[in-house]
């Protein structure tokens, strides 16, 4: 079987990440795509992080309906701060059966080359690059198998939210119902 990870802090999880998602199950051959849900990622500032669970969580509950996708704690296992190469090995020895691809935002092929082990992770997997604002795609010059995928831009993000949250805005169209609801009953990022 052919996966999509969708790395990411999804901190929150909202409709750009489910769209994003959606159109590579729908539009690409991965036949299902995987949230895995990082604990820290080396390039951010963990202490603007919800609690692991809580992210895995407002995943879950936002992908419950879709049977393509799943939701993955795989890293909270793994050394910390995890890096995707380590983690691909561990899932290629888990699930040998399977064939893993990364989704990546168009933001991330500026940086590439600073990912630890980048020619060997663009050596044995495919990437599946979706657009990003600001950032052009056929700029970027990297070896391997490397899809940019016409997906919608989306302009929403989880730092969006985040503040929208803390100055008590109503923006229950930017996340999944279920996901809102959980932010809004736990009272999350309101300070």
């Amino acid at each position: 079987m052919k996966i999509g990870l969708f790395f990411g802090s999804f901190n929150p999880i909202h409709i750009g990440h489910l769209a994003i998602a959606n159109f590579m199950a729908e539009y690409t051959d991965l036949e299902e795509i995987w949230f895995v849900v990082s604990p820290h990622n080396p390039l951010k500032n963990k202490a603007s992080l919800l609690a692991d669970h809580h992210r895995l969580e407002l995943v879950k509950l936002s992908i419950e309906t879709y049977p393509q996708f799943k939701a993955s704690n795989i890293e909270f296992g793994l050394p910390q701060p995890s890096f995707t190469i380590d983690t691909l090995s561990y899932l290629k020895e888990k699930h040998s059966k399977h064939q893993f691809s990364l989704i990546v935002g168009s933001d991330n092929l500026s940086s590439f080359t600073k990912w630890k082990n980048y020619e060997l992770l663009l050596q044995n997997h495919e990437l599946y690059v979706y657009p990003r604002p600001g950032f052009k795609d056929e700029d970027v010059n990297l070896p391997g198998i490397i899809h940019i995928v016409p997906a919608p831009l989306m302009e929403v993000s989880s730092s969006f939210i985040r503040q929208a949250i803390k100055e008590k805005k109503e923006i229950p169209f930017f996340l999944p119902a279920q996901a809102y609801q959980y932010i809004k009953e736990m009272h999350f990022y309101e300070k």
